[in-house]
């Protein structure tokens, strides 16, 4: 197929009229919203989703446009570009995150380089991921499977209030946590944000994220206390420590799909290590 035909493809799925991709595949579940105004960027991201089984695709040029686009088509994820004409990536998540009938829906947020600090501002805005340009197709498909899982397991998880994640066991009701059947204590603070990142695993927190989740948006904690938080948490789990990654320049987040594997492998290392 040449370029041409391809664009033209990819016109009929973006269309507000009609779909002819229904003609032609077979429509995937999921739902995506692609919200960037780079052409050549707008068209690599198309190939490769509809190549991966992602079909039902929406694009759109501009922050404005894209707000009406979720609106009209629910997305079940957003990829956001932050450097757009008009109103820009970080406001049309602000805006997605403060309504009702959007706030759930996931967004990856497609940056630049030089952008840690949008980064940090989209995740504290509630933003679920982001992939630096030029990124890896491969990376970004995984990514957006990952989001989706999360979303579909947070979904299930939304009224439960015991989580278990490998052999951490966190029930918020009765405040206890245990590690392989065996309770150990957290301060207030610290189960707080245990669960927070638990019950998100996989998510990227910032620092001033996990203050306003636990402590709320008024208290006055300085990024170094959380680190402190985090170095003892770590040293509570013990083995399981390693569950709570660093994630450079930006914050942290509990290890996906942590498993009773994770725990023995760590166990293990530690094992070798003391021999040697």
């Amino acid at each position: 197929m040449q370029l041409t035909d391809k664009r033209n493809t990819w016109q009929m799925c973006i269309s507000s009229s009609e779909w002819g991709l229904k003609q032609v595949y077979i429509m995937s579940k999921e739902k995506i919203l692609i919200i960037e105004d780079e052409e050549d960027i707008q068209e690599l991201l198309a190939y490769n989703l509809k190549k991966d089984g992602y079909d039902q695709l929406k694009i759109t040029g501009s922050g404005e446009a894209g707000i009406e686009a979720v609106k009209r088509f629910m997305p079940d994820i957003v990829l956001l570009d932050l450097m757009l004409p008009g109103i820009d990536g970080l406001t049309v998540c602000r805006t997605l995150k403060s309504n009702v009938d959007t706030a759930a829906i996931p967004i990856i947020m497609l940056t630049a380089k030089g952008e840690e600090t949008d980064i940090i501002v989209g995740l504290e805005m509630g933003a679920d991921d982001y992939v630096v340009k030029p990124f890896s197709n491969k990376v970004l498909i995984a990514r957006i499977k990952s989001v989706l899982r999360r979303a579909k397991n947070m979904q299930n998880e939304a009224d439960n209030e015991v989580l278990k994640r490998g052999p951490l066991l966190i029930n918020r009701t009765k405040r206890e946590a245990m590690l392989n059947g065996t309770p150990f204590t957290l301060t207030y603070s610290e189960f707080e944000i245990l669960f927070l990142l638990a019950k998100r695993a996989g998510w990227v927190f910032s620092r001033n994220q996990i203050v306003n989740q636990v402590k709320g948006d008024d208290y006055p904690v300085t990024e170094r206390s959380i680190d402190v938080q985090i170095v003892g948490l770590r040293k509570k789990l013990g083995s399981a420590g390693d569950a709570i990654e660093t994630v450079r320049g930006v914050g942290y987040r509990f290890k996906e799909n942590f498993s009773d594997a994770d725990l023995k492998s760590q166990s293990s290392k530690a094992a070798t290590k003391f021999n040697h």
